[in-house]
């Protein structure tokens, strides 16, 4: 749909400037201001010369994470979907999954995607990509159970698919409704945050129940507890969390936003001249210290004497910036279960964790509960959502929802080579319909959206927005960001991980089979 749409204005355009993947500059270095410590332990900015990376190098580094996949299926809609990461943390510390549940009879799917973007370490967004769809599944399984009433189903599948085996798709039962789907996944994520942060505890529970203590030794030594130690590590270090769940059956999508990674969405609207618009729908919000109404909500959950320091420059307590997360105990355990779990587990390997912020007197401060945004879809209309953009916040600290829409609409309406940055808006005209919550202010990095050009030179969706996060058709601002080493580069860049996911209807004919992934 959307390359008929799109072929005339394609058709018209003749491509300037040169190509691409030509550079001619004599210049192979560069210079970058990187702190370090002189002899007497100070910290001093020195200018560092960099040697600048090979296209061929920048170009494999992009392109090696991608992935994309298509699945057409028995109600007539292709799928489409692209992944792709690029670390600036060494190893990178975001993580992303997707899974598939087809109906019996195929007529009908649940499609998960998420992203994660973890942060002091990748234990929990790793954690949280081979687990939280499987939570989210079980928990509307549950439900489906009960708007059954029959508690005899085989699986999970069977359960989620019962609701509608049973009477016609117009009769399905209330229970199973937008206000409950959006509790069910709002409960899921906090009731798995909770197992996460109760998993050491449990471990220790379980060592002092079994009595293997000393006079001595009143407290277990669990430093080398393989299990006890990889369940503090997802504990202490933390993950945002964006999912999107595509409800075909009831053609719903709701995305659960925990953090600030950010879904923007983008509507087909024809106009009169028969070229049409894409209309911007930011799906989530920021949800950071940097946000008011994060701010107002936080400030809600103290007493007013922590008024002033719940939020400080821009942090939860001066410290953490997104507002919610998953794990980060050292902002929800109490002072006491700190203390007595970082003797038992931390202080014997020599890693002790980082003492709670001085303000730190009525947690938890920080939750995993997400917010919940839902829009109906659907399939014919050719002005419903066309496509889905989840991402983490390193896209979003470089571009803006509306030039993330233009350039997966460039791509999808066949553009190519480089194009200036002051021309596309014409070529990929938007409007906005929702420009959510920007958690950002004050943060994102000032670039002049007139000069410099985009560049369309990846088949992969997300790749090419990465590449242009980071330069685009600026060849030399591209190697620049490219060929700054991990370690350094996360004062320039963050770890950016892109899905981007659209449709097609009147594919009925091209309908295959879809695995089911779950493990549950």
């Amino acid at each position: 749909m959307f390359r008929r749409a799109w072929k005339p204005i394609a058709a018209s355009l003749v491509v300037a400037g040169p190509d691409y993947y030509f550079y001619t500059s004599r210049d192979q270095t560069f210079e970058l201001p990187v702190r370090l410590k002189d002899s007497d332990g100070k910290k001093q900015i020195v200018m560092k010369t960099l040697p600048l990376l090979p296209m061929t190098s920048i170009n494999s580094s992009l392109r090696e994470s991608g992935t994309a996949d298509n699945k057409s299926r028995p109600y007539g809609v292709t799928w489409h979907h692209t992944t792709a990461a690029l670390p600036s943390n060494d190893p990178i510390e975001d993580a992303h999954s997707h899974q598939i549940i087809q109906s019996d009879d195929g007529k009908s799917d649940l499609l998960f995607f998420s992203v994660f973007d973890g942060h002091g370490g990748r234990n929990t967004s790793q954690l949280l990509s081979r687990t939280l769809i499987n939570a989210v599944a079980l928990k509307l399984s549950q439900l489906a159970a009960s708007t059954t009433a029959s508690s005899s189903t085989k699986s999970f599948t069977d359960g989620l698919w019962a609701i509608w085996s049973k009477s016609p798709s117009n009769s399905t039962p209330t229970s199973w409704d937008v206000p409950s789907i959006s509790s069910a996944i709002e409960n899921a994520f906090v009731e798995f945050d909770q197992v996460l942060l109760d998993a050491p505890i449990s471990i220790l529970k379980q060592t002092l129940q079994e009595g293997n203590l000393t006079a001595k030794s009143p407290v277990p030594d669990l430093s080398s507890n393989a299990s006890g130690i990889q369940t503090m590590q997802a504990a202490i270090s933390g993950s945002c969390a964006l999912m999107a769940l595509f409800d075909t059956a009831q053609k719903d999508l709701y995305i659960a936003c925990t953090g600030d990674s950010r879904a923007v969405a983008a509507v087909w609207k024809p106009t009169a001249d028969g070229k049409g618009t894409w209309e911007v729908d930011v799906l989530s919000e920021d949800q950071s210290a940097r946000n008011p109404k994060e701010v107002e909500r936080l400030r809600s959950e103290h007493p007013d004497d922590e008024a002033d320091n719940v939020v400080m420059n821009g942090r939860v307590l001066g410290g953490l910036e997104p507002s919610r997360a998953f794990g980060d105990a050292r902002y929800k355990w109490p002072i006491g279960m700190q203390e007595l779990l970082n003797q038992v587990y931390m202080a014997g390997n020599g890693t002790p964790l980082r003492k709670p912020p001085r303000t730190f007197k009525t947690p938890p401060y920080v939750t995993a509960r997400p917010v919940v945004t839902h829009r109906k879809l659907s399939f014919e209309d050719p002005s419903s959502l066309r496509f889905l953009v989840l991402a983490t916040d390193g896209l979003w600290d470089v571009l803006t929802p509306e030039e993330v829409v233009t350039l997966v609409g460039g791509h999808l309406a066949g553009l190519k080579g480089t194009i200036p940055k002051s021309t596309l808006p014409s070529l990929v005209p938007t409007s906005v319909a929702n420009a959510g919550v920007d958690g950002k202010a004050g943060k994102q990095l000032a670039r002049s959206t007139k000069q410099g050009s985009w560049a369309f030179v990846d088949d992969n969706l997300s790749t090419h927005l990465i590449r242009n996060a980071l330069g685009g058709g600026d060849e030399k601002e591209l190697r620049q960001m490219m060929s700054i080493p991990a370690g350094t580069s996360r004062r320039y860049r963050d770890d950016i991980t892109v899905t981007v996911v659209w449709w097609e209807a009147g594919k009925e004919n091209e309908a295959e089979s879809v695995i089911v992934k779950s493990k549950l």
